[in-house]
């Protein structure tokens, strides 16, 4: 029963990360697209990769500066 919970708490948070993270960063209509790839909405797997990629090397470099 708590595997079962779990994954569907797991489901809900991760929808509604998406969720938050794009209603953040939705266009608006008076201004022009975002250029940047943190600034576009999570529809694709290339903005999601994108922005883990900047997570990961944030994190590697608190990482590096916590070891000196």
């Amino acid at each position: 029963m708590r595997v079962i919970f779990g994954m569907i708490l797991g489901s809900a948070l991760t929808i509604g990360a998406a969720y938050v993270h794009d209603a953040m960063f939705a266009p608006s209509q008076a201004s022009p697209a975002p250029t940047q790839t943190s600034q576009r909405q999570v529809v694709n797997w290339d903005v999601v990769n994108a922005n883990a990629r900047i997570a990961k090397s944030m994190v590697r470099e608190q990482w590096d500066k916590l070891q000196q």
